[in-house]
């Protein structure tokens, strides 16, 4: 997996929650957005700019997190992110800070790999999972997961429980279906017409 560095600013949490409210629409205002940081024990309250989060937030790819706050280095990863209903910014980015030895949770592209049988029958294959939830150690979650179709044939589909991948545990349930090839009136055609 990919890492990227972001650099942020601790900030201090208010009593009072009128007063938080004004402190979170201040950061909001000088493009800065509030991020919190958990997982290691005590949470972490920081700043970061809308500039650093870019390359993070708008890619397919996925990226461990070193986190830079004050000069603190922490590794993390970005679990959860809040839009802003109508103008689609930033609210709220929560990060949780990467363990070595603790299993992490992250959703992780598919990627299909090869000519599927069922396509040069004239068939179409879908993807109907773009993302699966994997259960595994930080170094262990690779960038994309890669799924051979080639011996797919027509009408027939790949299904979670039907993957396997070395150091991972999918947490997606088992009859989900990842991705199928799908009859089109051409290939009925073509069956048809070999009968």
């Amino acid at each position: 997996m990919k890492s990227i560095e972001i650099k942020g600013t601790a900030r201090q949490i208010a009593e009072r929650s009128s007063e938080q409210c004004k402190a979170l629409k201040e950061i909001r205002r000088n493009n800065g957005v509030p991020c919190v940081l958990y997982g290691g024990g005590e949470n972490v309250h920081f700043t970061v700019t809308n500039d650093m989060l870019r390359n993070l937030v708008y890619t397919p790819a996925i990226y461990s997190v070193n986190l830079d706050i004050d000069g603190k280095k922490i590794r993390a990863i970005l679990k959860d992110i809040q839009f802003h209903p109508v103008k689609d910014f930033i609210l709220h980015v929560d990060f949780l800070e990467v363990i070595d030895n603790k299993p992490i949770v992250m959703e992780v592209p598919v990627q299909l790999e090869g000519l599927a049988e069922g396509v040069k029958e004239g068939g179409k294959l879908t993807l109907q999972m773009r993302k699966l939830k994997v259960k595994a150690l930080c170094d262990n979650v690779p960038e994309k997961l890669t799924i051979n179709v080639s011996r797919l044939g027509l009408g027939k589909t790949v299904k979670v429980g039907e993957l396997l991948f070395e150091g991972l545990e999918l947490l997606n349930a088992k009859d989900n279906v990842v991705c199928a090839v799908k009859l089109t009136r051409a290939a009925r055609g073509l069956a048809a017409k070999k009968q």
